[in-house]
């Protein structure tokens, strides 16, 4: 009997996949570039199952059923082209080839043309969950090409996490790179929720001079509010965690944080499509500052400070707190989905917003109690802008913002640093603004560069230029040409 599917790739996360497909009665070709690591996973961790190893990509291609459906589980970037080349002459017409791995969608999108047009079925699916989401049940974003989607839907939608109603967090996001692009804004989200977090921990640690089994409780009791989720769990567990002498275990880490890159590329492509993505984006510049360890403990010599503690009652501001993260993090979701809509219009993907959030369900790292809700707000309105509009989040927002505003004054006053909340609250303050100082902004670009303005008292898109200081002339620099 022959495979349903080959997992290129035995690393953590692919071993944890191939597991949980077989222990959901798929049969699976194991295959890595080093060979003996599949006889070693075959005699440890696969033992005893129907795993079937391969030890050439030939005799990977031989054992599976046609359609040949081959996953690649190997680091993103240069090496999935490697595989690719190297698995495609062995492939037949109608083939399909799916990367799992976080690729950048515009390398999904010339793959997946590239494979069409030698007839191989190319499908770039974004897996989030890590290990325990690959072992028990990830959320799955598979975009690329349509066609191989009915071959490949049985098996990623049987692996996925489901929703307590059993729906699979999976199901097809749309052509090309759509769902890698989806799985990029996943990891945006994940990177302001982590630093939006540990704004909420340093507050609690450095202004309210908590400790670190106070934090825990405070955490623990978070979980049963609109902030249960994923990262508020883990976080549970992380401040109640001791080392071997009994201290708390995350106070001995160094506090410089790394990256991937994908939280890099979702600041990138914001900018490239004019989406004010400013919480997500200074999550990765909270990162890059983390990083410069050396300087900062330089600089910390020449600004001194002390931080005051906060006075008041802990438990007031304790929920004051609370509100400023939920209102922040639905801040991030929906800059986030901001950006999914602008890329469906730009590549016309035509994303399901709803369908998205119930990706996210479950299965993996941003998994949130309150994603139910955006999947309501997107269902009862497709054409939502802007998610803090639909009724139950504009409600939260509303009763969080003079908590909100207190807590960040409050942050700032006494120097504890709060980049994400910061942003939240301004990008909430801007876009809720009927009118912003942009026009001074434009008479000084048209002052400076002749690029014209638009005026309040004439039609939009009709453009004008002043000649401010009586010598600059009367011509435009968008219709002057050398």
């Amino acid at each position: 009997m022959k495979g349903d599917i080959g997992v290129i790739g035995l690393a953590v996360m692919g071993q944890n996949l191939i597991l949980n497909m077989n222990d959901k009665g798929f049969k699976v070709v194991a295959f890595n570039r080093t060979v003996s690591k599949v006889d070693e996973f075959l005699n440890s961790a696969a033992k005893g199952t129907n795993i079937i190893g391969a030890h050439s990509l030939q005799e990977l291609v031989d054992k599976l059923e046609k359609p040949r459906k081959i996953m690649l589980m190997v680091r993103a970037g240069s090496a999935v082209d490697e595989f690719i080349a190297q698995i495609v002459p062995y492939l037949e017409q109608g083939d399909i080839i799916i990367d799992g791995g976080n690729a950048n969608y515009p390398d999904t999108n010339r793959r997946t043309v590239e494979l069409a047009a030698k007839g191989i079925r190319f499908i770039g699916a974004g897996v989030s969950g890590g290990e325990e989401g690959a072992r028990h049940g990830p959320s799955i974003m598979p975009g690329g090409n349509p066609e191989a989607w009915q071959y490949v839907q049985p098996i990623l939608q049987g692996i996925a996490a489901k929703t307590p109603n059993g729906e699979p967090c999976c199901d097809w996001v749309g052509d090309n790179g759509a769902g890698h692009f989806v799985k990029m804004v996943h990891n945006g989200i994940e990177y302001g929720d982590m630093q939006l977090i540990c704004e909420a921990y340093q507050f609690m640690k450095d202004g309210l001079g908590m400790t670190y089994d106070e934090m825990h409780e405070t955490f623990k009791s978070w979980k049963n509010t609109e902030l249960n989720s994923y990262l508020v769990d883990i976080t549970t567990d992380i401040l109640a965690y001791k080392d071997i002498d009994g201290t708390p275990l995350v106070e001995k880490i160094l506090d410089t944080a790394g990256q991937k890159g994908t939280g890099k590329w979702t600041g990138i492509n914001a900018l490239d499509m004019g989406i004010p993505l400013t919480l997500i984006s200074e999550s990765v510049f909270a990162r890059c500052v983390s990083a410069l360890k050396e300087q900062r403990v330089a600089a910390a010599g020449l600004f001194p400070r002390s931080i005051a503690p906060v006075s008041g009652s802990r438990e007031e501001w304790l929920e004051s707190l609370r509100l400023s993260l939920l209102a922040s993090k639905i801040i991030s979701y929906a800059q986030g989905f901001m950006l999914m809509r602008e890329a469906s219009n730009t590549f016309n993907w035509k994303l399901n917003y709803g369908k998205t959030a119930l990706l996210w369900r479950e299965g993996c790292i941003i998994r949130s109690v309150f994603l139910g809700n955006i999947r309501d707000a997107f269902e009862a309105n497709p054409d939502l802008a802007f998610l803090g509009a639909d009724p139950y989040f504009q409600k939260i927002l509303l009763n969080a913002l003079p908590a909100w505003r207190k807590t960040v004054a409050k942050a700032i006053e006494i120097g504890i640093p709060m980049p994400c909340m910061a942003a939240a609250i301004t990008f909430l303050d801007g876009y809720t603004s009927a009118r912003l100082p942009a026009n001074l902004l434009q008479a000084q670009r048209d002052y400076f560069g002749a690029h014209t303005y638009e005026r309040t008292d004439k039609p939009r898109g009709e453009f004008f230029h002043t000649n401010w200081t009586g010598t600059g002339g009367n011509t435009a620099s968008s219709t002057y040409e050398v």
